[in-house]
C-alpha cells in the first residue's frame, strides 16, 4: 500500500495558516476541523507545519496563555514531507524514527495533503481485516 491510496481514501483536504497568523487562532481552527496540525503557508509555499505538540509547548512555556504568539515563533519550519509512492512500511518507519505525527505529502513540489500517525494505522488495521477475511474465505471453501 503506497501514501496515495491512504490519501485517496482520506481525502486531501488541507486547511493552512499564515506564519504571521496568531496561534490563538491556529487553536481555535483546529479545535472547530478536529485537526492535529495546520499547514503553514506564505504565498502559497509551504514553509512549515504546526500541530498541538508545538501548541501544547507553547502553552507550557508561557504558562497556560498564547496571548499574541505568532505561529512562526512555534511552527516546525521546513518539515519532513514524504512522497505520495512512498510504502506505507517505509512511511511507518520514518514516523517512527523522526517522532513526527504528521507528515506532508508533496509531489513534484505540489502540496497533495497531510498524512497521520492515525492514517497510517487505520490503514493498515483496515488493510489486515480484508487480508483475515480472505485468507478465512479460502480456507472455509478449501476442498475436502
Amino acid at each position: 500500500m503506497q501514501v496515495k491510496e491512504i490519501l485517496r481514501v482520506k481525502g486531501s483536504r488541507l486547511l493552512s495558516i499564515e506564519p504571521g497568523g496568531r496561534a490563538v487562532d491556529a487553536v481555535k481552527t483546529m479545535a472547530e476541523q478536529n485537526l492535529g496540525s495546520l499547514l503553514v503557508l506564505d504565498q502559497q509555499r509551504m514553509v512549515g507545519i504546526l500541530t498541538f505538540h508545538e501548541l501544547l509547548g507553547a502553552l507550557a512555556k508561557s504558562g497556560g496563555a498564547l496571548g499574541d504568539l505568532k505561529v512562526r515563533d512555534i511552527m516546525v519550519a521546513n518539515p519532513l514531507t514524504t512522497a505520495p509512492d512512498t510504502e506505507v512500511n517505509d512511511l511507518r518507519r520514518t514516523l517512527l524514527e523522526s517522532g513526527a505525527r504528521y507528515l506532508p505529502v508533496v509531489q513534484d513540489g505540489k502540496l497533495l495533503g497531510v498524512i497521520s500517525f492515525r492514517d497510517v494505522a487505520k490503514a493498515v488495521l483496515e488493510e489486515q481485516d480484508f487480508e483475515n477475511k480472505m485468507l478465512k474465505g479460502y480456507i472455509k471453501n478449501w476442498p475436502a
